[in-house]
């Protein structure tokens, strides 16, 4: 599998039905497997904090999810297969936890939102034998708080359920972080952080019309329903110029 460096982190260079096929060979043989979806946001915070670029690196894959790293590889003449975004890796994976009536559970949000959309998720799939849920409002080691008794607890919950995947939707750099300090003693198989998907889920934020997704232009979308995600979107134009300018090295083949 072909993997790309973007500002240090690592991109594999995948389609989404290579995602999938790998997903579910790692199911059938019950290996544990954890998957980041690092954006063009993610990468400048990276530039920003190691601890964060070290965390994003140590994953078993990372998609290319967002048109910017799309763009950037092409620029340099790496050109990525296609965008895999982790919200629709994450609906994938439940159709195929339908298909195969898989165990699911969901830990992120605040209060009521993992609940939410566990709910409707099994009324639009209810072959998935959805295990439990719990918020992210817990005091935990994506917090810094290392083996507080509250975490302990969810670990414990997790651990009873055996989920077959478990979505882990704290934001940028806190899942990341939680799962690297407890992926060891985690009993489930796929593990995805995947960031605002369990509030797309529950219907709290709506997804952009397939036209602004098909021309790169699901940012703009979230910028003009969200006029404050400028202070966060500004770091786009900032990546691109970064990536013109930055030399060969902004965007390497790992070997």
């Amino acid at each position: 599998m072909e993997q790309l460096s973007i500002m240090g982190v690592r991109i594999n260079n995948v389609t989404m039905n290579e995602v999938l096929n790998t997903i579910e060979e790692k199911i059938k043989n019950n290996k544990q497997y954890i998957i980041y979806t690092p954006n063009t946001e993610f990468i400048m915070m990276c530039q920003e904090d190691e601890e964060f670029l070290n965390y994003m690196n140590k994953s078993d894959i990372n998609i290319p999810d967002g048109i910017g790293l799309i763009y950037a590889a092409k620029m340099k003449g790496f050109p990525l297969k296609e965008k895999v975004a982790g919200y629709d890796l994450s609906v994938n994976m439940l159709e195929m936890a339908n298909k195969d009536k898989l165990k699911l559970y969901a830990i992120g949000g605040k209060p009521g939102v993992a609940e939410t959309a566990m709910k409707k998720v099994h009324e639009k799939y209810p072959n998935i034998n959805i295990v439990g849920n719990h918020h992210g409002y817990f005091k935990g080691s994506h917090l810094g708080i290392k083996g507080h008794e509250e975490e302990l607890q969810v670990i414990k919950e997790i651990n009873e359920a055996k989920p077959d995947i478990l979505f882990v939707g704290f934001g940028a750099k806190k899942q990341e972080q939680w799962v690297q300090y407890n992926k060891d003693v985690l009993d489930a198989k796929i593990i995805i952080g995947n960031g605002g998907t369990l509030d797309g889920l529950a219907g709290n934020v709506k997804r952009a019309p397939d036209i602004f997704i098909k021309l790169g232009l699901e940012w703009f979308y979230r910028l003009i329903k969200e006029p404050k995600r400028i202070t966060r979107q500004i770091v786009l134009p900032i990546f691109m110029i970064k990536v013109l300018f930055g030399g060969k090295r902004v965007v390497k083949v790992i070997k």
